[in-house]
């Protein structure tokens, strides 16, 4: 295909046209379906690999660690090189890493694989909607992103059903290996169909010392959580705080930052990106402890506990696009407030989940309330993060919020089984995890309600 320094004019209609958001959805969908079947697998990999919750945790926060430090820079080379080819790039890395993840003999090796795998989710997580962006008349965007973020959705909705199915009738390794055929599709539909683009204006210097800055301090962090109480857990807080004052000091400094810090003078994009850390990081614990909880506890299959959570996915799917159209016409205030205190609501629900578990009665009023609530909140989320930026940090503005939602998941998952006391094998012992998983449920709730008050005091509607 040709090459071009913006947009290429394709139109939606046209075989190039779905070529692209093919491509587009077929890569992200990858990441997509990687972020929630793995979950399902946790207590499978456990048991088959001999790991220890820790372990476990690092399985999840590898991943969130390598994704949230470099998506950022991801995109910045996809507009520099070309979005495409970073693109191409990042579907091989991810595939191969999946591989890698699929055949790994031990729970360290999957560990190191599973951090591989989020460099290359970096890579092509920003490069799938900027090749739309980069490639389609402006007035065809918005309906190539609206169906790519559909079909994406329906990526993430089967997620827990396929993991589960496949650890069910397969193998844990199942739920990395297909990405394989995934990738192959991906990359041979980019190669033949999809034009190249890049912003003309990038700069030709890279923040790499940003980035490697940002994933110290997130591993530093990461890893004090996890391993609190080993000798090395205070010198990792040490590179934390070293590296994240280096990272301020590289981004006030650095004629090209990879997260330029004046965005954050915006306080709409402050807010937002502070009730999205806090919403967040109780959204990746929710689901990390619930599944969890219907297999020790509940015992519950791992298929049985993928389909448990479909309403969530549900309830978004179907309903996302209703709370951006209550936004538009009230503004994002009250959906960003009332939406994370719908969620606490429906946490609190899910603590009848337990032995003897009736699903009906105990499980799905509280996964459907938490999905209307997170359906209310998501799609005012990234319309205020997106207003609150100048049109050319418009890309920035939506990486900083992806990497900021991404670490919250990140941080509670290293965070909260060392709050509520879970160690070793503990993950397998029923009454051990029960009485863990009340607490962290609470403190999931108490989250989200702070997320909805963080939003009534400091969002503001435009024109207000």
């Amino acid at each position: 295909m040709s090459e071009s320094s913006g947009s290429v004019g394709v139109r939606l209609g046209t075989a190039t046209g779905h070529a692209v958001v093919l491509a587009a959805v077929l890569g992200s969908g990858m990441t997509l379906l990687d972020g929630t079947v793995v979950n399902v697998a946790l207590r499978t990999i456990g048991e088959d690999l001999g790991a220890s919750l820790a372990q476990l945790q690092w399985i999840t926060n590898a991943y969130l660690l390598a994704l949230s430090s470099f998506i950022l820079l991801g995109g910045s080379l996809g507009d520099r090189f070309g979005r495409r080819r970073i693109f191409v790039i990042g579907t091989v890395w991810f595939a191969l890493a999946s591989l890698l993840c699929g055949v790994a003999p031990t729970a360290e090796v999957l560990i190191a694989a599973r951090i591989l795998q989020g460099v290359g989710a970096a890579l092509l997580t920003p490069g799938s909607l900027s090749m739309i962006q980069g490639a389609f008349v402006r007035e065809d965007r918005a309906k190539a992103i609206g169906a790519w973020s559909g079909f994406g959705s329906i990526a993430a909705a089967i997620g827990p059903f396929l993991g589960g199915f496949l650890v069910e009738y397969a193998s844990w390794r199942w739920i990395f290996l297909i990405n394989l055929p995934l990738a192959v599709v991906t990359v041979v539909t980019a190669q033949r169909a999809v034009p190249e683009t890049r912003d003309p204006d990038a700069r030709r210097e890279l923040d790499l010392a940003g980035a490697l800055l940002a994933a110290l301090a997130l591993g530093g962090l990461t890893y004090a959580l996890i391993e609190w109480g080993s000798p090395i857990a205070p010198w990792a807080l040490v590179v934390m705080l070293v590296a994240g004052i280096g990272f301020v000091i590289d981004e006030r400094r650095s004629e090209h930052p990879m997260m330029p810090l004046g965005i954050f003078a915006d306080r709409n994009f402050s807010a937002a990106n502070a009730m999205t850390l806090v919403v967040y990081a109780a959204l990746g614990a929710v689901l990390f402890f619930l599944v969890l909880q219907l297999q020790t506890v509940s015992g519950y299959s791992a298929l049985e506990a993928g389909i448990a959570t479909l309403p969530i996915t549900v309830c978004v799917l179907f309903l996302a696009a209703k709370g951006g159209e209550l936004a538009a016409r009230i503004g994002p205030r009250i959906p960003m407030a009332v939406g994370p205190l719908v969620m606490s609501v429906g946490t609190l629900l899910l603590l009848r989940v337990g032995p003897d578990l009736d699903y009906w009665t105990d499980a799905f009023p509280g996964l459907t309330v938490f999905g209307l609530g997170l359906a209310l909140m998501v799609a005012p989320l990234t319309a205020t993060v997106l207003a609150a930026a100048p049109d050319e940090h418009a890309g920035i503005a939506s990486g900083v919020n992806n990497a900021v939602a991404r670490a919250g998941s990140l941080l509670a998952v290293a965070a909260l089984p060392v709050v509520v006391g879970l160690a070793g094998a503990d993950y397998a012992d029923p009454a051990v995890f029960d009485a863990a998983y009340v607490e962290a449920t609470i403190i999931c709730a108490v989250l989200l309600a702070l997320g909805g008050a963080i939003s009534w005091v400091t969002i503001r509607n435009p024109g207000v």
